[in-house]
């Protein structure tokens, strides 16, 4: 265990989901092992573990988030509607022989240490910060995307780039290298560069106006 954190976790593996520290994932729960797995963490600890799956595949990736469940809401039709707030990346070491529905896994966070840090990340070069800013300004008006600047502006970069790590539109493979990345000044160099093959690629521009 780190900082008070389980070795053994539960683990909802999601395709398409790429989850980040510092950020709030709503979920809507209706499979009856991920409604066990819920109501289990709700008799514990509240925390849970997010990884994207592979496409078509049982397999996972090798990095995912832990999160905590904090909002929590059964609906008569059997549903539960949940609020996660991720708290730190993880490692997975190895899967757990279980006998729940879902799946539990071994996993560590020392790679990963700074996600629990109280202290904002110490960025080689501010510019370069303000520089990714702008292109997702620019690549947002571009795909008529709304964000409320303002109010997004008053997070630390750690929120910020986390935030926008989970909400841009490009692929889940870029999200996932993003959420492996440790550095926080290698992270906004990675994800500037993506911005900028988007920006200039026509076809994807073509694709996304149809």
């Amino acid at each position: 265990m780190k900082d008070n954190f389980p070795s053994h976790i539960p683990i909802f593996p999601l395709s398409g989901v790429i989850y980040f520290p510092n950020t709030n994932l709503p979920l809507n729960i209706f499979e009856e092992r991920y409604l066990n797995l819920v109501n289990d963490c709700m008799k514990t600890n509240k925390l849970m573990g997010m990884i994207q799956s592979q496409k078509n595949s049982e397999s996972v990736y090798k990095v995912g988030c832990l999160g905590k469940i904090s909002d929590f809401k059964k609906n008569d039709d059997g549903r539960i509607l949940i609020n996660l707030t991720g708290l730190t990346r993880f490692e997975i070491v190895k899967e757990l022989k279980t006998e729940t529905l879902y799946r539990k896994f071994e996993v560590k966070y020392e790679k990963f240490i700074k996600d629990i840090s109280n202290k904002t990340a110490n960025l080689d070069n501010d510019k370069i910060r303000m520089i990714l800013l702008n292109k997702i300004k620019t690549f947002f008006g571009k795909r008529d995307l709304l964000l409320n600047w303002p109010e997004f502006e008053k997070l630390d970069i750690e929120q910020q780039i986390n935030t926008l790590s989970m909400i841009a539109p490009i692929s889940n493979e870029e999200k996932q290298k993003l959420l492996e990345t440790v550095s926080m000044n290698e992270k906004i160099q990675i994800f500037s560069e993506i911005i900028e093959f988007y920006l200039h690629d026509s076809n994807y521009e073509n694709s996304t106006a149809q």
